[in-house]
């Protein structure tokens, strides 16, 4: 097996556990998983896409009805909404996509992600072009945590 075979087939594999037979999960693609160094390089390409794809391309008129954020990075459900839109946008138009990918991208992503980020009560409620309104996270009772079965 040559090394680019081997490299391939080890791929999202932690090699520790390769070695002993067993298969790691490969690391979640999802941004709300990453943190650090991980997390602000997959915002930078997340911004590339929405500011030089999407908003170009889907962005409308701002008004009260159909709010958008100047500053939508520092929304963290804005945040998690274009982030699987781009991951769909990935998996539907690139080179190993079906030919209908990019109208099921339209159909089921682009839409409903851009209805729920535009709407009056959504994320950017409040917010208007260069005036970022952060949100308040809702009050939340504590849950207490489960207790042991009796022995």
């Amino acid at each position: 097996m040559s090394m680019a075979d081997e490299s391939q087939r080890n791929q999202g594999r932690n090699p520790d556990r390769t070695e002993r037979g067993e298969d790691a999960p490969a690391a979640p693609q999802f941004i709300l998983y990453k943190d650090g160094y991980d997390y602000q390089s997959e915002m930078y390409r997340l911004s590339q896409w929405t500011h030089h794809v999407l908003l170009p391309v889907y962005g409308r008129e701002v008004t009260s009805g159909a709010p958008w954020c100047s500053r939508w990075w520092e929304h963290q459900e804005a945040v998690a909404q274009l982030h699987g839109l781009w991951l769909a946008w990935a998996a539907l138009t690139g080179p190993d996509s079906d030919m209908t990918g990019p109208a099921s991208w339209h159909r089921d992503f682009l839409g409903p992600v851009m209805g729920a980020l535009r709407d009056p009560s959504g994320p950017f409620a409040g917010c208007k072009p260069g005036n970022h309104r952060p949100k308040e996270v809702p009050p939340v009772e504590p849950l207490a945590p489960p207790e042991p079965p009796a022995a």
